[in-house]
């Protein structure tokens, strides 16, 4: 049978290389990991899945290999999600640096290299080789449920300049950055982990702004793009089909116009951009110029796509030569990643890193206003603080916040101030709640109103309308992005954390009552001021 792309295929075409499996479980045995080093080029680790301390991690990673290694297959790719911040994928062991948009503030190249490379360290210490960072979408779109705060910001020649940092720092340490979500997730304001969002700018837009992010990256070196699931009817033709099973954005656009020479590699294809629709079209998206497909931790998901695997190498739905091409740039990923030493597992969460992070913080904090001179709080002149802020939970599936405590920043202005009441809401808080609050913040000297997506929360937007009302000075804190500061214009005093990592927060907590200056810049464009 002809195929698309390439000469005849037969059903001897091995087509192991082109998948990433998932698997669950934080320990395997050796015929359980051969099981999966026999199956695939190598395998995703998902923090719910498979992550405990570092050392575990390394333990699992090193059985995967020594298996690979027993039954006589190439070193297996190890990747994960592990982008900081929002979506901290390697557990608690890991230094949980403030994620992108905190970089965006901050706005140092030589900064992110940094961090890229501590980052780059650790997750080679544990056994990976692969990272699915950095994000190169632009946050243009405060309603975008996906993306938000793990983008460096909105301008695309200044997100440009960061994402290459982040793969310069990234495969210093021999982990092969990912490029992602191609060509560009910031506008739509739908989720692809729920639907299939479409790009509604025209090719030109595209080419002048989403695209510029990706260019750099690719002139930085980067080894992997990852393609959306996305519709892109400017590139396409069709708002129906994602940009995993479109040449004209695989081919011609990435590999042609912007000239990618490394890996592709599909979202995970248990979103539901694909998923909805009974599953991938597994010889499509290799067709299209897919050279991995990621299998995300959905088993039935993975079933389907092992099936319709084997269905195209059967059925010969896959070109000899395409084929060869893909697992020829497998291949040399492999042999760049061999000429890395491995760090030790202790570099993971190391002081040093630590030390790093807290820099990272400090220097992102930033006043979006101050119409109320209240900052800094003087600290004696507060004997009672009232805190406010939500239990912390995911907005969306590529979130790992609710693995965070709650209360942390009371916990953190506790440090700093002499006697905090702390109160922990829900994402909508009730009459009754907001009541009850607004009656204690007449009793305090200060509140400290934290928030996370108050655009989308009318009963967040109530709560600070009612704590503003009641003449307490009140400090609102956009504890994710900094769109909600739009939400609540009755309040005069806002600043952004980007995140609620400890050390965001502990860097709050020391900006507010003064210790350190304020000197981070808003990356995205508000509404208000």
């Amino acid at each position: 049978m002809a195929t698309a792309a390439g000469s005849a295929a037969g059903s001897t075409l091995d087509l192991r290389d082109r998948l990433l499996l998932s698997f669950e479980g934080r320990w395997l045995s050796p015929p359980g990991a051969e099981a999966i080093a026999r199956r695939a080029a190598g395998v995703t680790l998902y923090r719910h899945l498979n992550v405990g301390s570092p050392a575990e991690v390394r333990a699992l990673t090193d059985e995967l290999q020594a298996a690979a290694a027993r039954i006589g297959r190439s070193a297996l790719l190890v990747g994960a999600d592990h982008e900081t911040g929002q979506l901290h994928a390697m557990g608690d062991g890991a230094t949980p640096f403030p994620g992108a948009m905190a970089l965006g503030a901050v706005g140092d190249e030589g900064l992110v290299e940094r961090v890229g490379a501590a980052i780059g360290a650790e997750l080679r210490a544990m056994g990976l080789n692969v990272v699915y960072a950095p994000v190169c979408d632009l946050a243009t779109n405060p309603r975008n449920p996906v993306v938000g705060i793990r983008s460096f910001g909105h301008d695309p020649a200044a997100v440009g300049r960061l994402v290459a940092a982040t793969v310069r720092g990234l495969q210093s340490a021999g982990v092969a950055a990912t490029i992602k979500h191609f060509p560009g997730h910031g506008d739509p304001s739908a989720d692809s982990h729920r639907g299939l969002p479409v790009i509604n700018r025209g090719a030109d837009e595209l080419r002048e702004r989403d695209l510029v992010p990706f260019a750099a990256a690719i002139d930085a070196g980067a080894r992997v793009a990852m393609a959306g699931h996305l519709g892109v009817p400017a590139l396409t033709g069709r708002r129906d089909l994602p940009a995993t099973l479109a040449p004209e954005i695989l081919r011609t656009l990435l590999r042609g116009d912007l000239g990618f020479g490394g890996l592709t590699v599909s979202d995970a294809l248990d979103m539901g951009a694909v998923s909805n629709h009974g599953g991938v079209d597994v010889a499509a998206a290799l067709g299209a110029g897919t050279d991995l497909l990621l299998c995300g931790p959905d088993p039935e998901a993975q079933v389907r796509v092992e099936v319709g695997l084997a269905a195209a190498r059967v059925g010969g739905l896959v070109g000899r030569v395409d084929n060869d091409a893909a697992t020829a740039r497998v291949a040399d990923l492999r042999r760049w990643i061999a000429g890395f030493p491995v760090p030790p597992v202790e570099v993971v969460g190391c002081t040093d890193h630590r030390l790093l992070a807290d820099e990272v913080a400090r220097r992102s904090i930033t006043l979006i206003r101050d119409r109320d001179g209240l900052l800094p709080v003087a600290a004696t002149d507060v004997r009672r603080a009232l805190v406010v802020e939500p239990r912390p939970r995911d907005l969306s599936p590529a979130d790992t916040t609710s693995w965070l405590p709650p209360g942390g920043l009371a916990a953190a202005l506790a440090e700093r101030l002499p006697e905090i009441e702390g109160v922990i809401v829900g994402p909508s808080p009730t009459a009754d709640e907001i009541a009850v609050l607004r009656e204690r913040a007449g009793s305090s000297d200060l509140v400290v109103l934290g928030t996370v997506d108050a655009l989308g929360q009318p009963a967040v937007v109530e709560l600070a309308r009612a704590l503003a009302a009641t003449g307490c000075p009140v400090v609102a804190v956009a504890l994710r992005a900094p769109w909600d500061s739009d939400a609540y214009p009755e309040i005069g005093t806002v600043v952004a954390t980007y995140g609620i990592q400890p050390p965001s927060l502990a860097a709050l907590a020391d900006a507010l009552v003064g210790d350190h200056p304020i000197i981070g810049r808003l990356p995205v464009r508000l509404a208000g001021g």
